[in-house]
Parts: structure tokens; C-alpha cells; sequence
């Protein structure tokens, strides 16, 4: 169960292991995103989401207050649903090169980091659950947030610039 819920003993980093695991989930989303494509890596966002919430509801059944640094794989979930915005958007946009240009996802990066400890508004309320569904909602929820705020980041520069 340990090795799920830190996602390959990622979560054992050192030192800001949320940091560890959204990087390696950029990484790995990355290559999902280029060589299978924004539907499959929106098929791995699902798969990852519903095996964090139940590897964490087991993980924490001694222990449902609590909230580990170790457990990343909730920020797996988050930092894919961040990527799957503009993933998605390239995807179905025009123009498709198989190539995710680096704005989108550095920011994809960025802010999901950002809500992810920052926890404005419903992060926070998720977060203060304090149960083993508050450790993946809080990170889907910053993962919708910088999805969202890429997709309007995206769309400014364009208007802007063009």
C-alpha cells in the first residue's frame, strides 16, 4: 500500500516531497501527453485518482486524521488534472504537433504548486477534513484551479500578443 500511496517511494524525498511528486507526475504526464496522447493521459488522471482515494482510505484506516508528507500520489492526481487543461486544449486545438509548448505546462507546474500550499478557498475547506477523501480533494482541487488558470493564462497572452 506504502509503495501506491507515495507513488513509488517517491514520497520518501527529501526534502518537500508534495514538490518530488508533483515533479515526477509533470514528468511522467509529460510523456503520457506526448507518445499516448491527452486522452490516454486523461484515462491515467482517472486511474490515479480512484486508486489514491481508495490506497489512501486504506493506508489511513488506523490513522483517518492524519495527513502523511510521505502520500504524493494525491498530488499525482492534482498535477495531472493541472496538465490535462492545456493538454487537452492542444489536443483538440488546432495545430496539433504531439508537443505541449513549455509555458503550459511550466505553468501547469507553477500554480498547481501554488494552490496546492497556498490552499485558497475550497483547497483549504478539503484540506480541513482531516480524512483520508480531504488528502486527494484538496489536490484535485488545485489541480482544477491551475487548470483552469493556464487555460485563461493561455488565452490572454493570445489576445494580447496576436
Amino acid at each position: 500500500m506504502r509503495a501506491i500511496t507515495t507513488f513509488g517511494y517517491v514520497g520518501l524525498l527529501r526534502p518537500a516531497p508534495g514538490t518530488w511528486g508533483s515533479a515526477v507526475a509533470l514528468g511522467l504526464g509529460l510523456l503520457i501527453d506526448r507518445y499516448l496522447g491527452a486522452p490516454a493521459l486523461a484515462l491515467c488522471f482517472v486511474a490515479v485518482t480512484m486508486t489514491g482515494f481508495w490506497a489512501c482510505a486504506r493506508q489511513l484506516a488506523d490513522r483517518p486524521t492524519e495527513d502523511p508528507s510521505e502520500i504524493v500520489i494525491d498530488e499525482v492526481a492534482g498535477q495531472w488534472l493541472a496538465l490535462l487543461f492545456p493538454a487537452l486544449a492542444f489536443y483538440f486545438g488546432p495545430g496539433k504537433d504531439g508537443f505541449l509548448p513549455w509555458p503550459a505546462w511550466v505553468g501547469a507546474f507553477v500554480l498547481f504548486r501554488l494552490f496546492d500550499i497556498w490552499k485558497p478557498g475550497a483547497v483549504g475547506r478539503a484540506d480541513r477534513r482531516h480524512d483520508p477523501a480531504g488528502v486527494m480533494l484538496d489536490d484535485l482541487w488545485a489541480g482544477l484551479f491551475a487548470g483552469i488558470c493556464v487555460i485563461v493564462a493561455g488565452v490572454v497572452w493570445h489576445l494580447v500578443v496576436f
